[in-house]
């Protein structure tokens, strides 16, 4: 592990709740979690965020900027990275399912439309080994204070020691050139079916 990424919090389960609150207070207004729970309460997106992270947290790296998460990011090796039956179970994601099946049932199928869209097009981009930036944000009121970098830079030294490329995805348009200020290309633009939400498709070439 790097020096930088030693200077992070590398989340536990016991982090997962707090962190999901944060991403649903950060992310309430981005285009794609406003797809999903268009028609409902805010509240709905907690689910979806403690179920990110705690995938996250068991198969991947969740890294946290200090204690009081004023910034997380959730990354994944690629081989990690594909959502299993198993590993479905394990996270408690049929309870999640059933939660929103019950209740908001519209959000199950938009969540699935996507995976299935985003999916093809990680596959076709990034078909070899990397890393996977799945999720990243910054509480509003630590925003613009250079939180984001110090999540992502220690990241970024590490991947670049391992010789490999990192792919994103992001649905937000100001969030493109900042994420190619970190060297990260478009690799594919598009619309998300049936909707009119923009997505961008990134990669970072390895290092040579």
């Amino acid at each position: 592990m790097t020096a930088g990424l030693n200077n992070l919090v590398r989340l536990t389960k016991a982090q997962i709740k707090p962190a999901g609150e944060m991403f649903a207070r950060t992310l309430q207004d981005d285009p794609l979690f406003s797809y999903f729970i268009s028609d409902f309460e805010r509240e709905a997106l907690l689910p979806i965020f403690e179920f990110i992270t705690r995938f996250g947290v068991l198969y991947g790296e969740v890294y946290a900027t200090s204690p009081s998460l004023e910034g997380v990011a959730v990354w994944f090796p690629s081989e990690k990275a594909k959502l299993t039956s198993w590993k479905m179970i394990r996270i408690g994601g049929f309870k999640f399912i059933y939660y929103y099946f019950f209740n908001l049932r519209k959000v199950i199928s938009r969540i699935m439309s996507y995976n299935e869209y985003a999916f093809k097009l990680h596959e076709r981009h990034a078909h070899f080994p990397h890393w996977y930036l799945l999720l990243i944000g910054v509480n509003p009121m630590f925003q613009r204070k250079g939180y984001a970098s110090r999540l992502l830079r220690p990241m970024f030294a590490r991947i670049d020691q391992e010789h490999l490329p990192c792919y994103l995805e992001t649905q937000n348009e100001r969030n493109v050139p900042i994420y190619q200020h970190y060297g990260f290309k478009v690799v594919e633009e598009g619309t998300i079916p049936g909707t009119n939400v923009t997505h961008w498709a990134m990669l970072r070439e390895k290092s040579s």
